[in-house]
């Protein structure tokens, strides 16, 4: 069988395969042409999901007639002037999206540079059926319709009109996102589903493109090492999702789905974050063109960066540098299924009281007698003047409920603590600093503890035991299925002993032996904390209780527990008064 040149429209077709696998990968292309053509306004119109309509519309420098007939074909572009591939600068730059896309549909591209005539181009399937003189703005119009109707073997893979659609208008938001200085609109079968003007600062459109709520709940991230420059917006632990699908990351303004870079959000939200939740954010990353490579996937979604450990390493030193300043910050406002459980109790009858009583000629009432109920809370005698409510965020201690939560009147709401979970990361925050510091106290057993386990628990705890004194825990093999605790972390005070080593034996089962337990130092400091936290059910005092508080405002990620709970929330003054019906 002999080599044979496959013909042109074939290959294209081929070519459409990478670049156009729906109609949201089409769109994402027509739209970064659009930023690359300098528009400070573009207009998205879809039909059907993109299968029947995609259609972009741009203010940007427009084409000629012999450019655009020149843009239709392989692997020509304006973006390269130098042939430098390696000093990418544009969101396309490998000639193919325009083509590929007139291969696979019926493309009519209508363009006008400024101060001269428009001119259209069709063609349908990778046919030219047509050309002439247009009347539009400066700028250029494409509009693709009937995506893979000769390409049923394609089309049949595709998703419904509802699934396509979220898919482009995801793809529209990333870009809009990365572009605050233009504006974005968007209509699918005739309904506007996002406009956003230009001029915006990025938390601006994060926030309008995210959750209104993230403005509130967010710290800025602005963050450089070694030439790169890590900005954007990332949420407060407590502000989470189900899902990722509110994680957006770009590399030099092109939005990306990488791996290592998701990893690193991962690694810095690491013990902050339930493992079934997931951080709204937005990250910027800008790196010297030379130092990353675009050029991996003709979809340009993935990049290859020369130093992996170097970017992953800044953004999660950014991210937790961020986080670290956000201190005691939580979700204020508790949900409106929270707060629908709070319902007024029904009116009472008024007490009725006995017939009235006749005595010598005289009418006498009944008195009623009140009895003074039992009492339902506790109360301490002041040592020292209640200190003023406004001095402190986190409010002055009122009292415990449950034995479990704090009750701090603030000077804007009433604040709802959970103790065990709030002194949870307060002894997992002391931990690591110590950690840092060169090593935790320890504290001496006066009877050194026997703690049995499995033989393999036992082997695990053994093969880290040096490890496991940096952290304060001394230990040591007593027989084949016991260990010998002679000293415990002495942050932790009296904690339980058995439970804690353990955990701390499971924790280790889930470790690569080539990782140390620095390394792994959230997990395993995690786990002291949680046994040497307040638990629920201990009645403290008001000086213990504003001493927590004390300590939470001055403490970074005191906000979440070591699980990703709030530990805190509060009950604004205006909620308070919806409670109560006065608004």
């Amino acid at each position: 069988m002999s080599i044979r040149r496959l013909p042109e429209h074939l290959v294209n077709r081929i070519a459409a395969g990478e670049v156009v696998e729906r109609p949201a990968s089409a769109l994402k292309e027509l739209v970064e042409n659009a930023i690359d053509a300098g528009a400070t306004r573009i207009v998205v119109r879809l039909a059907a999901g993109g299968t029947e309509l995609i259609e972009v519309v741009d203010d940007g420098c427009g084409m000629n007639a012999a450019e655009m007939a020149l843009a239709l074909e392989r692997h020509a572009t304006s973006k390269l002037p130098d042939n430098e591939i390696d000093q990418v600068t544009t969101l396309g730059f490998r000639g193919e999206a325009l083509p590929s896309i007139a291969s696979v549909a019926r493309l009519v591209l209508e363009s006008r540079v400024r101060g001269a005539d428009g001119w259209a181009l069709t063609t349908d399937n990778g046919e030219r059926v047509g050309e002439g003189p247009a009347a539009l703005p400066p700028g250029t119009r494409v509009r693709v319709e009937q995506l893979f109707a000769r390409v049923p073997a394609r089309r049949k893979f595709l998703r419904s009109s509802r699934a396509e659609f979220a898919a482009a208008m995801d793809v529209v938001k990333r870009l809009a996102m990365a572009r605050p200085d233009i504006a974005f609109s968007m209509e699918h079968d005739g309904r506007r589903v996002l406009s956003v003007q230009g001029g915006e600062n990025r938390p601006q459109r994060v926030a309008g493109l995210t959750d209104r709520e993230l403005a509130n709940n967010s710290v800025a991230i602005d963050f450089e090492r070694e030439g790169l420059v890590l900005g954007g917006v990332a949420g407060i632990p407590t502000f989470n999702r189900g899902v990722a699908d509110h994680q957006y990351l770009f590399v030099n303004g092109r939005p990306v789905k990488d791996r290592l870079l998701a990893g690193a959000v991962r690694g810095a939200y690491a013990e902050m974050l339930p493992r079934d939740r997931h951080p709204v954010l937005a990250l910027f990353l800008d790196v010297p063109a030379d130092q990353v490579d675009v050029n991996v996937h003709p979809a340009k979604t993935e990049v290859r960066f020369r130093d992996p450990a170097l970017a992953r390493g800044l953004i999660v030193s950014g991210l937790r540098r961020a986080l670290d300043e956000a201190g005691h910050r939580s979700v204020q406002r508790p949900s409106d299924a929270a707060l629908g459980m709070w319902t007024p109790e029904p009116a009472q009858p008024a007490p009725a009281y006995p017939p009235m009583t006749r005595y010598s000629g005289a009418v006498h009432e009944a008195r009623p007698t009140f009895f003074a109920p039992p009492p339902q809370a506790r109360a301490e005698p002041a040592a020292a003047p209640v200190p003023a409510s406004i001095e402190f965020p986190m409010g002055v201690a009122r009292g415990q409920v449950a034995k479990t939560y704090i009750v701090a009147e603030a000077a804007d709401g009433l604040v709802l603590v959970d103790q065990h979970a709030a002194h949870e990361r307060l002894v997992l925050e002391r931990m690591r600093r110590a950690v840092q510091g060169g090593g935790v106290a320890s504290q001496a057993l006066l009877l050194p503890e026997v703690v049995e386990l499995d033989e393999p628990a036992c082997d695990r705890l053994e093969a880290r035991a040096a490890e496991l004194a940096e952290f304060g825990l001394e230990l040591e093999r007593f027989g084949p299925r016991a260990m010998l605790v002679r000293a415990t972390p002495a942050l932790l005070g009296h904690s339980d002993i058995h439970g804690l080593v353990t955990d701390l034996a499971d924790e280790l089962a889930g470790y690569d032996e080539a990782l140390s337990l620095k390394e792994r130092l959230d997990h395993v400091a995690a786990t002291m904390a949680c046994h040497g936290s307040v638990r629920a059910g201990r009645i403290l005092s008001v000086a213990e209780m504003n001493a927590l508080l004390r300590e939470m405002e001055v403490t970074p990620h005191s906000g979440q527990c070591n699980h990703g709970r709030p530990t805190w929330v509060k009950l604004a003054h205006g909620d308070i008064e919806k409670l109560f019906g006065r608004k």
